[in-house]
């Protein structure tokens, strides 16, 4: 990570606290930690807002037995100007499926994708979440772990 900056904030009494019970919650240990997420969940959105390279997930449920879905389901993703990266497809009953796809492109790309599946006649139900290919926003321990170079030493 690059030198860490410490800097003031002024905030409300009740504000503060009403932060406080939330970041015991969700198991952060200090408040530095639960600022800096907040900080990149906010750098996140300002990327799918503009033309940056972005990636996320689209999850959907459908009902396979409606007629002609899975045809126009395939024709969408055939014809996303994006790249679906991966799709994971399960059956969870005779009627329903679920389908989460992996993809990566522009925001307003991946937003549009998202919406034109969603609806679509037969799917139940559709969410996208936003993630960032990380290139604007540094990590958590400065380095991401694993080498994608194909040389592991």
């Amino acid at each position: 990570m690059s030198d860490l900056v410490r800097f003031g904030v002024s905030i409300e009494g009740e504000l503060l606290e009403r932060f406080d019970e939330q970041i015991r919650e969700k198991g952060y240990t200090n408040r530095s930690e639960a600022i800096r997420d907040l900080i990149r969940d906010r750098i996140v959105k300002e990327e799918w807002g503009g033309d940056e390279e972005t990636v996320g997930t689209i999850t959907i449920v459908y009902d396979h037995h409606t007629r002609e879905l899975m045809g126009h389901l395939t024709h969408l993703q055939h014809s996303f100007e994006g790249e679906i990266k991966s799709v994971l497809h399960i059956h969870l009953d005779h009627h329903n499926c679920l389908e989460v796809l992996v993809v990566q492109g522009k925001g307003h790309l991946l937003k549009a994708f998202a919406d034109k599946l969603s609806s679509t006649r037969g799917v139940k139900h559709g969410t996208l979440a936003m993630a960032t290919t990380g290139k604007l926003i540094p990590t958590k321990s400065g380095h991401h772990g694993h080498d994608h170079s194909g040389t592991h030493e």
